[in-house]
């Protein structure tokens, strides 16, 4: 007997087959995202009741008979994602702003947008936070927080490209597309089936914001600026000024841990906190940690300390001993987001007990924050107080940057380690899920070290971090830093006299802009990368790559000589995995060159050379090439692969295998039974960002469209494909699909 949710996902692919559209079309036509779509379909993931009224409207049904199959759906456990919530630790000692608050919580219920503004330390962050929390239940997908860096001392704005992939990374888009405007397109059409709240923190100007708001929906947007943000359409803006004397005293005494009776002294510490909660709190933990001393000490004590910044500060910082005080400017100085307490080992060279102490009375003190237990992170405007102090104070700061940055490099290659890889067969002992974790929590901070290691001119880490960070890469291409990161430590290897490492990083970075489509920008970097003299399981790989770009550029022969010395490099090392590979696309090319006879041997050897995913593309290959004379035999070599894929979890592969079960079913004379895989393809491509790959599928599924009269839908996909190509400076793929599109145009 069917489970509720495999009825549920019959129900909503009946749906699609009465659609007649394809997946993409239906998603747009009942305004969901594809990606969702494809997970409803699949079953991994019930769609919310509102989802399968949208789907039911698209097709003139009516939703109401599939109410209860969705409710039995929802209640046998296989409901939507857990909640997120990015959002930090509420503050337990907030105070006032109950006008302020109420004014935000309304414009985000009526408006779905409230830009906060106000001077550095007024409390701009904590509000909202605080009204994030709040009103958690009314957004039951969530609350995401992301810092811009709009003021942070030592780190740029985060460009909205970058953002923009940052925020969907938290939606699980681990493939971000290219371009920004894709980028933001994607982001709108994800927050649209969503109710969450997304918390834009320390943005920069207007520009910064724009193009990171959520479109139509439920969802709503809470910004955070020193500046006011008036020409941000659609977002009120809502300005904050230092607490009144009042609740700037209430807090004040909160946090001083006493009863506040004179008046005189209370009133000279206001005005010399300024009214700001960060100062105010500040000078309540000195006076807690200083039980004999009165508020009028404290008054003269900080009316002596000349500027209002520094004398809250730097009372603070005076209640803490030499070794408390060397960590804290010691970490005015360290690259990134946040931190844990191996880290602020390795910037201060204390032993774990010393320096956990001592983050703990600047947690205390309030000079640091503990968004989350043992990780560790400053107020921007605290940062620069310690920078600055550091400047004028640490002279050995850079020994002790320096010290960061071999210890976060060490991390890298350890985690990295426990990851299999093909250029890992045995990887260290470990858990490769936490390794993976491991470098999903750190990237923001190994990006900021790599950025110090420029600029201090350590070579020794920039050419090595993003080796060590190879396979995380190759698991979120599309992530905005690799091709930079593999530019600098390819120069760094030369500059080291290290031409093994140079290569390889070229061939990675390579890699890094084929993916990417931008096929001449990859084959300079090959070309390179074969200059430095590769030893020769290198200089096979880079045979194997440039083959791949020479093929996909349409100059086959020359892919197959590339094909045909990696196969030769390959034999001479022993590598089975690499013959395989290299006699497979050998066969691939010599198929497209109309000899098939001979694509069959070259792809019947492949897949006798070697078992599991390096036989995929074997199998492809010897699947096409028998469509027109073996069917049967070319299905179950193209299922097989198909198999191996999904059993390896690979979704690039199955993406492209699907695509190859279209071609031949085609071939065979099934063209509706074609379009299913066509679909289903795309379906996974959704969320990779594999430009070539696209490429690739566009031109076969636009000729299946054609085959079966859809004319207008194979249009649109050979459009799609000249705007990729023209973009991408591809004339070969623009001109083969001007070619087709000329005629479909003549079969209309």
């Amino acid at each position: 007997m069917s489970s509720p949710q495999e009825r549920l996902v019959a129900q909503l692919a009946r749906i699609k087959e009465l659609s007649g559209l394809s997946l993409r079309a239906l998603a747009r036509q009942a305004g969901l995202s594809s990606s969702s779509l494809s997970r409803y379909l699949t079953g991994q993931l019930v769609p919310p009741w509102e989802a399968v009224a949208a789907l039911c409207r698209a097709v003139g049904r009516d939703p109401r008979p599939l109410r209860a199959v969705w409710a039995e759906a929802a209640r046998a456990g296989a409901a939507p994602a857990p909640r997120r919530n990015d959002l930090p630790a509420d503050l337990f000692d907030f105070t006032g702003r109950d006008a302020e608050s109420a004014l935000v919580e309304e414009l985000l219920r009526t408006a779905g947008a409230a830009a906060v503004d106000g001077m550095a330390g007024v409390g701009k962050t904590s509000l909202a936070v605080r009204v994030a929390h709040r009103l958690a239940p009314t957004y039951p997908d969530g609350g995401l927080y992301l810092d811009l860096h709009g003021f942070t001392p030592g780190q740029e704005p985060l460009e909205p490209h970058t953002a923009l992939g940052r925020l969907l990374g938290a939606l699980d888009v681990t493939h971000p597309p290219a371009g920004t405007a894709d980028r933001a397109a994607l982001w709108r059409s994800e927050l649209s089936r969503r109710r969450a709240l997304v918390v834009l923190d320390n943005a920069v100007d207007a520009d910064q914001v724009r193009p990171l708001l959520p479109g139509a929906g439920r969802s709503a947007v809470l910004v955070t600026s020193r500046h006011r943000l008036v020409s941000l359409d659609g977002v009120p803006p809502v300005s904050l000024v230092p607490l009144a004397d009042a609740d700037a005293a209430y807090l004040f005494g909160r946090a001083a841990g006493l009863a506040l009776t004179d008046e005189n002294a209370v009133g000279q510490v206001l005005r010399q906190c300024g009214g700001l909660p960060l100062a105010l709190r500040m000078a309540g933990a000195r006076l807690r940690h200083r039980p004999g001393w009165t508020v009028a000490v404290l008054a003269e004590r900080l009316c002596a300390t000349p500027g209002r910044f520094d004398s809250a500060f730097g009372m603070s910082l005076r209640q803490l001993d030499a070794v408390q005080r060397r960590v804290f400017r010691l970490l005015g100085v360290l690259p990134g987001a946040d931190f844990d307490v191996a880290v602020a080992g390795a910037l201060t060279d204390l032993p774990p007990d010393r320096v956990g102490a001592a983050l703990e009375e600047l947690v205390d003190a309030h000079l640091l924050q503990e968004p989350s237990p043992g990780r560790y992170r400053m107020h921007d405007l605290i940062r620069q107080y310690a920078a600055d102090i550091a400047a004028d104070e640490e002279p050995q700061a850079e020994p002790a940057l320096r010290r960061v940055l071999s210890h976060c490099l060490a991390q890298a290659v350890a985690h990295d380690r426990t990851l299999p890889a093909p250029h890992r067969p045995y990887p260290s002992p470990g858990d490769p899920a936490k390794a993976m974790a491991w470098f999903d929590l750190e990237y923001v901070n190994l990006v900021a070290c790599f950025d110090a290691a420029v600029r201090l001119g350590v070579d020794e880490v920039v050419a090595e971090l993003p080796q060590a960070m190879r396979v995380w890469f190759f698991r979120h291409r599309g992530t905005d830093d690799q091709v930079r990161l593999l530019e600098a430590a390819a120069a760094a290897a030369a500059r080291l006299g290290r031409d093994q490492q140079r290569a390889a990083l070229l061939a990675d970075l390579g890699y890094a802009r084929a993916a990417a489509g931008r096929l001449a920008e990859a084959l300079s970097a090959y070309e390179l990368a074969e200059r430095s003299g590769p030893d020769d399981d290198l200089a096979a790989g880079l045979a194997l790559r440039v083959g791949f770009a020479r093929r996909d550029l349409g100059d086959l022969e020359a892919a197959q000589a590339r094909f045909r010395r990696a196969r030769e490099l390959f034999e001479r090392i022993g590598n089975h995995a690499g013959q395989a590979q290299a006699l497979a696309f050998d066969g691939w090319v010599t198929l497209h060159l109309g000899r098939h006879g001979e694509a069959v041997e070259l792809a019947r050897a492949s897949v006798a050379l070697t078992d599991g995913p390096a036989r995929i593309t074997g199998l492809v290959t010897l699947g096409l090439a028998l469509a027109s004379h073996d069917p049967a035999e070319s299905l179950r070599a193209l299922h097989d692969a198909l198999r191996l894929s999904e059993r390896n979890n690979l979704q690039h592969n199955q993406a492209w295998c699907h695509n190859y079960l279209g071609v031949a079913l085609r071939i065979m004379g099934s063209p509706e039974k074609a379009l299913e895989h066509h679909r289903r393809a795309f379906e996974l491509l959704e969320p990779l960002a594999e430009v070539q790959l696209e490429i690739d599928c566009l031109h076969t599924y636009a000729e299946t469209c054609r085959a079966t009269g859809r004319h207008d839908e194979a249009l649109a996909l050979l459009d799609r494909t000249i705007a990729l190509a023209r973009e991408l400076g591809r004339p070969y793929d623009e001109k083969l699909a001007q070619a087709a599109r000329e005629n479909v145009l003549a079969a209309c």
